[in-house]
C-alpha cells in the first residue's frame, strides 16, 4: 500500500463544512511533528506511487500513462522516513579505450540518457533544444582541459564541486566508464569558431523567452475555466448522503467559498497535517455527500478550480504565525533543498534565482519560485490537454530525475507546496492559470 499520513476519520467530518469555509479554528494545540498514523493515501491509482512485482522479481511502478515503469527505489525521495543518502560522491579510473567522438557526440544528444544538451548548447544545427543552466561547451576543446579532469567532472562533479548541480553521471550509474571517455573525446573537438547562428532561438542566451498566454480567465482562451463552470453541477450533486456541497454551501460556491483558498495549503486539526484544499476534499466529500473525490480525480481537481476561483483577485494569505504551519513551512524548506533521485538534484537547483531560476532547461524555461507561481494553480497544461494541480507538477517534475513519486496527497508534497505557497503570499489569485 502506498505510503503517506493518516488521522482521525468519520468522527471529524461533522466540522469539516466550518472548517473549509473558514469558520473555525481548533484551539487545541497539537504536536508540531509528523502524525503518528499513516496516512492513507486517496489518490486514484496513478497518482499513488505504487509499485508491482513482475515474475522476475523486478518491480515496475505505476504511473500515468506514458510516463516511464522503471523502479527508482534505490535512490532516495522526499519521504520524511526516507532514510537513504544521496547517491555516494564516487571516483573511477579513466579506462583504457580510446575515444570516439562520434560515439561521444551521440551520447551527448541522447535523450534517453539526459540528454546534456538540456544543460549545456554544442555545435550544430541539429542541437535543439538546447538549454543553459549550465555552461555554453560550443568551444571546450579551446580550454585545454586535461582529458583527466574532465573525465572526473562528468563522472561525479561534487569532489570539485561539492555544491555543483551536475548529475553525477558515473556514480549514480546514468554514463559507465567507457562512454564517459568518449564524451570527453567529443569535448575535445569543440573549438572556435563556432559556426555562425543561423537561428536564434537555437542559442538559449539569444532564444525568445516565451510570453503568457493571454488571458487566462477567459473560457475561449482556457479550457480549465469551461471545466470550474462545468463543477457548479458537481457542486449541487447529491450523494449516498442524500446531500451535496450546495446543502451546507448556502449562496453557491462563489460566495460561499470566497477568501478560502488564500489561506491553503494549512494545518487542519482534525487531521493532524497540512492539507490543500484538493487533500481536504479527498476526505471532506466522502465523509459529508459520500461522493468519492481522490486526489487526482477530474472530480477533485473541477471542484477545486471552482472553489479556488470564488478567491481569485484576492491575496495569498497563509498564516504562518501558527506554530503547526511556521513548523511544516521549516520542513517544506528542507524539501526543497533536499537532494533526491538518481540525478541528485534539488527542486532548489532549478528554481532559485542565481542557479537554474529563469535560465532554459532544453527548451523549456525554469519557474522562480522567489516570485511566486501557485497561485496560477489548478492550471491548464496545453501540452497535455488537461489540468494539473501542484502536485502532479511535483511528481512530473521529480520522475525524469529518478525518483519515485510519493501518493499525490503525501503530507510531504502538502508541506512542500505550503512552502512555496509562502512566496505568494500578498499576491493575486488567478485561477485556472494556463501553461505549455
Amino acid at each position: 500500500m502506498a505510503r503517506g499520513r493518516w488521522a482521525p476519520g468519520v468522527g471529524a467530518g461533522i466540522a469539516f463544512a466550518a472548517l473549509l469555509a473558514g469558520c473555525v479554528r481548533s484551539d487545541t494545540r497539537p504536536t508540531l511533528g509528523l502524525p503518528s498514523a499513516p496516512w492513507l493515501t486517496r489518490a486514484v491509482p496513478e497518482a499513488r506511487g505504487d509499485l508491482t512485482a513482475l515474475p522476475d522479481g523486478a518491480r515496475r511502478a505505476v504511473r500515468y500513462p506514458g510516463w516511464t515503469s522503471e523502479d527508482f527505489g534505490r535512490f532516495r525521495t522526499y519521504a520524511y522516513d526516507d532514510a537513504q543518502p544521496e547517491v555516494p560522491v564516487g571516483k573511477a579510473p579513466v579506462p583504457a579505450v580510446a575515444g570516439d567522438p562520434k560515439i561521444g557526440r551521440r551520447l551527448f544528444l541522447d535523450r534517453a540518457k539526459g540528454p546534456c544538451t538540456g544543460c549545456h548548447l554544442v555545435q550544430g544545427e541539429d542541437v535543439w533544444p538546447a538549454g543553459n543552466v549550465g555552461p555554453d561547451l560550443s568551444t571546450y576543446g579551446d580550454r585545454g582541459v586535461p582529458d583527466r579532469l574532465t573525465f572526473d567532472r562528468i563522472y561525479d562533479p561534487r569532489p570539485l564541486f561539492p555544491e555543483s548541480s551536475m548529475p553525477p553521471w558515473g556514480a549514480a550509474g546514468i554514463f559507465t566508464a567507457d562512454e564517459i571517455a568518449h564524451l570527453v573525446a567529443f569535448l575535445k573537438t569543440q573549438k572556435s569558431p563556432a559556426p555562425a547562428e543561423t537561428n536564434p532561438d537555437r542559442d538559449p542566451n539569444t532564444r525568445h523567452k516565451p510570453v503568457g498566454f493571454g488571458d487566462n480567465l477567459d473560457p475561449t482562451n482556457n479550457p480549465a475555466v469551461l471545466r470550474a463552470e462545468g463543477a457548479e453541477a458537481l457542486w449541487t450533486e447529491r450523494g449516498v448522503s442524500g446531500k451535496s456541497c450546495a446543502d451546507c454551501h448556502a449562496g453557491g460556491a462563489t460566495v460561499a467559498m470566497k477568501a478560502v483558498a488564500t489561506r491553503y495549503p494549512q494545518f487542519i486539526a482534525a487531521y493532524g497535517r497540512v492539507m490543500s484544499i484538493e487533500d481536504l476534499l479527498t476526505v471532506h466529500g466522502p465523509v459529508t455527500t459520500g461522493v468519492p473525490l481522490p486526489s487526482e480525480s477530474a472530480r477533485n481537481l473541477d471542484l477545486t478550480l471552482l472553489i479556488k476561483m470564488a478567491s481569485n483577485g484576492m491575496p495569498v494569505a497563509l498564516d504562518l504565525s501558527r506554530p503547526e504551519n511556521k513548523a511544516a513551512l521549516e520542513r517544506g524548506r528542507q524539501s526543497f533543498n533536499r537532494r533526491v533521485g538518481q540525478r541528485n538534484h534539488a527542486c532548489a537547483d532549478c528554481h532559485i534565482e542565481g542557479r537554474g531560476a529563469d535560465r532554459f532547461l532544453g527548451g523549456r524555461l525554469l519557474a522562480n519560485v522567489e516570485v511566486g507561481l501557485t497561485r496560477h494553480f489548478p492550471t491548464w497544461r496545453t501540452s497535455q490537454g488537461d489540468v494539473w494541480d501542484m502536485r502532479k507538477r511535483f511528481q512530473w517534475c521529480m520522475t525524469p530525475l529518478g525518483m519515485n513519486m510519493l501518493p499525490a496527497d503525501a503530507v510531504e508534497y502538502a508541506e512542500l507546496e505550503l512552502y512555496l505557497t509562502s512566496f505568494d503570499i500578498g499576491k493575486p489569485m488567478s485561477v485556472p492559470g494556463i501553461r505549455h
